[in-house]
């Protein structure tokens, strides 16, 4: 019987949190593409170091990417005025609902995200989206728990040089960065 490949689109939302979901897609046997697709990253310059830093990871890794660079942050922002407090839910649709679709258009075999890595993000919720985009574009998602990479893929981000975010993306991740909502007090909130 021959050894079939399968193919899997992974959403990454940047270089850093891209590394160890990688290599232990890579090491349970999937070809991986990448697909950069984040229109809630604010500011622009925001938006771009991201960009260029998941490009050169990417040719440095071999790894095939799909990038948009389409800047769509009006949308996003019309999209979650006055639902602040459920923006997160927004963000997360609008790039892994693109990203299941992406892959069922593309004949990959499933799709993930780079999302499932961060400590600081709603594990939980980004799995049940994930889910219901699987069901709604008939493509399988492949869920795995990174955040035990945590640790390890941060050290590697850092012993390559790359550039590190200091928020999540959008402009209300930025100012809670300022007010001092983010760390350990979110970290133990998103579990």
């Amino acid at each position: 019987m021959e050894n079939q490949t399968r193919r899997l689109l992974l959403h990454t939302c940047c270089g850093p949190c891209t590394i160890y979901p990688l290599r232990r897609l890579r090491d349970a046997g999937w070809t991986v593409h990448g697909y950069f697709y984040n229109p809630n990253i604010h500011p622009y310059q925001e938006f771009r170091k991201r960009m260029e830093t998941i490009r050169s990871f990417a040719e440095s890794e071999n790894f095939p990417l799909i990038v948009r660079e389409d800047y769509d942050l009006v949308e996003f922002l019309r999209s979650v005025v006055f639902r602040e407090e459920e923006r997160c839910l927004v963000c997360y649709s609008v790039r892994i609902e693109a990203t299941a679709r992406l892959a069922k258009k593309s004949g990959f075999d499933a799709f993930s995200t780079t999302l499932l890595f961060s400590r600081l993000q709603k594990h939980d919720l980004i799995a049940r989206i994930a889910r219901d985009a699987a069901q709604k574009s008939s493509i399988s998602f492949y869920y795995e728990d990174f955040r035990e990479g945590w640790t390890e893929g941060r050290e590697q981000s850092k012993n390559l040089g790359m550039y590190r975010q200091q928020y999540c993306g959008c402009i209300y991740s930025e100012a809670d960065r300022f007010s001092g909502k983010t760390g350990k007090a979110r970290e133990a909130q998103n579990r």
